[in-house]
């Protein structure tokens, strides 16, 4: 089994390789006709960088109250977003809102990123950890939207990392339960 450090390097040069503005909208196509989304009212999920899967139609979505995380030190804080609102470029070339963050209100639905995934529910993210600390503490549903190419057989894991409830693909929606 590859070790975390070689997964991520490889998942960059699939990812890199695929059309993600097309793979984004199929992804959100099939969020937004998921009953899990249809469910939810209270959503986070993130702004994407360069070559990650791009979520922001959901916004359009005027009847949900949208959420971005924000990094405090090694930690997420969770920050009301509306579209429109002004957003500033932080570490590592993330864009953040500027908005208050809140203490989390109880979220029916997080949207995780992940470079890859495996059918187990395993979630191969950038290394910080930031997302593992945050969900540690939540009970929600935790979804990652994902390119088919990049779900692995197997990716390695620690006992701290939390894994995720469901993955969405260009192709489905998928809960690990059941597949």
């Amino acid at each position: 089994m590859d070790n975390k450090t070689s997964l991520r390097l490889k998942a960059k040069n699939i990812r890199n390789k695929l059309d993600i503005k097309q793979i984004s909208k199929d992804i959100v196509n099939n969020i937004t006709n998921s009953d899990i989304f249809k469910k939810a009212n209270d959503i986070m999920f993130f702004y994407p960088l360069e070559k990650e899967i791009n979520l922001l139609d959901l916004l359009d979505f005027a009847d949900k109250n949208f959420y971005l995380p924000r990094m405090n030190g090694k930690n997420l804080e969770c920050c009301p977003y509306k579209k429109g609102d002004k957003l500033i470029i932080k570490k590592y070339n993330i864009k953040e809102p500027q908005t208050e963050c809140i203490s989390c209100p109880k979220l029916d639905l997080i949207i995780i990123p992940a470079l890859a995934i495996d059918k187990y529910g395993n979630r191969l993210g950038y290394g910080g950890g930031f997302y593992d600390r945050f969900l540690a503490n939540i009970k929600t549903i935790k979804i990652v939207p994902i390119a088919e190419e990049l779900i692995f057989e197997k990716i390695p894991h620690e006992r701290f990392d939390i894994k995720i409830d469901y993955f969405v693909t260009e192709k489905k929606v998928c809960n690990i339960m059941n597949s």
